[in-house]
Parts: structure tokens; C-alpha cells; sequence
């Protein structure tokens, strides 16, 4: 894919360089030339200094060829500028912004842009390492990988069985570990839930 990024800071050039691993064809703008140095040295994209929201600049960074653009600058309004700019002007199919004010994601997806707010993402990481008492596991089974995820179970479900859990999309059910240390696999089965159970659930990495 052609990507561009607009943002040289810390998260944008980390999103550059592995997308650049990656093998993608990437591009990355920002107006301050010292955040462009400090890309890694084997680093293989295009670099190009410009304001973010001048179109010469981003059309010498070559958005009217990309894929996808990524606004990532520090500046939500900037971001939702640059967002616009790039879908409703240069008709870049996917348009992604970072937004760090939890309370205006609404806005940005009003105006058809995908959305990725470091502050949420951040809390959420946060929470689960504070109040999961397991972390999660990753288990290989010949190419694939799975990540297991142990979490509490919720007091709403206590007295239920795990047919009756809501599961995220993606996540599968791989089984309940009981307050006295014993693992039950799920395989199908409805196990019964009690309060300080944990549930572990599944999830296929790609």
C-alpha cells in the first residue's frame, strides 16, 4: 500500500518505520525537519518538510497516489483538518486520524473518518494490567498464534454459564479457571460461572 503520513513526532515516525517493515511504500510530512532526522537509519521511505495542511506540501509527499493517509499530528484540529482535506479533496479511500480528546471522537467520525485515540487505548492498557491478575499468554500452534487473555468474571454473570457471555469480535472462548486453582476447557460445553472465576478467552494473532 501507499501510505503517508502527516506527523513526524514520537507516534508518527514509530507507524512510518513499521510500515515500512512492513514492505509498504510510505511517506511521512512534517514541518519541523529535526523530527524527520530522527527516523531510523534504515529507514526507506520518502521524507518531505512542509506545514501539514498546505496542499503543495502534502501533494509533494505524494497523498494524490496513496492509500491510506494517517493524521497523526499533535493537534486534533489539525488532524480533522488534514482528515477532510485528504478524503473530501484528494479522495484517499482510508483516512485515519488521531484524536487525544476522548469527548470529541464523535466529531471526527461524523465527517466519515476512522479514528485512533491514544488517550483511550492508553486507560484501557492501564486498567487491564492493573486489575487482571494473569497476563496474557501467546501460544503457537504450527503458523498460527493465539493469545490467551484471563479475565474476571463479571458480577452480572455470576450464576450463568459461559454460553451466555458476550464475546468481543474476534475473541473465542477457551475455557474457566475455578477459584480453586482448577482449569475446566470449555470445548463447547456450558460451564457453569461463580464469583472469582476467571474466564479465558482466545484470540487468533495475525
Amino acid at each position: 500500500m501507499n501510505i503517508l503520513i502527516v506527523g513526524g513526532g514520537l507516534l508518527g515516525r514509530k507507524i512510518a518505520e513499521s510500515l515500512d517493515e512492513a514492505g509498504h511504500s510510505v511517506a511521512i510530512v512534517d514541518e519541523d525537519e529535526n523530527n524527520l532526522a530522527q527516523l531510523d537509519d534504515g529507514f526507506q521511505g520518502v521524507t518531505a518538510v512542509g506545514f501539514p495542511m498546505d496542499m503543495t506540501a502534502l501533494r509533494e509527499a505524494g497523498i494524490e497516489g496513496c492509500d491510506a493517509v494517517a493524521a497523526v499530528t499533535s493537534d486534533d484540529n489539525m488532524n480533522i483538518t488534514v482528515g477532510q482535506m485528504a478524503k473530501n479533496v484528494f479522495g484517499v479511500p482510508k483516512v485515519v486520524a488521531r484524536i487525544s480528546d476522548p469527548d470529541r471522537e464523535s466529531i471526527f467520525q461524523r465527517v466519515g473518518l476512522l479514528t485512533a485515540c491514544p488517550t483511550n487505548m492508553a486507560a484501557d492498557k492501564l486498567v487491564s494490567a492493573l486489575t487482571d491478575p494473569f497476563q496474557a499468554r501467546q501460544v503457537t500452534f504450527g503458523e498460527a498464534t493465539v493469545s490467551l487473555q484471563a479475565r474476571p468474571v463479571e458480577k452480572r454473570m455470576v450464576g450463568r454459564t459461559t454460553s451466555q457471555l458476550e464475546l468481543d469480535a474476534g475473541d473465542g472462548l477457551f475455557g474457566v479457571i475455578k477459584t480453586d486453582g482448577s482449569f475446566r476447557l470449555a470445548c463447547g460445553a456450558a460451564l457453569p460461572l461463580e464469583a472469582g472465576d476467571l474466564v479465558v478467552y482466545s484470540r487468533v494473532i495475525d
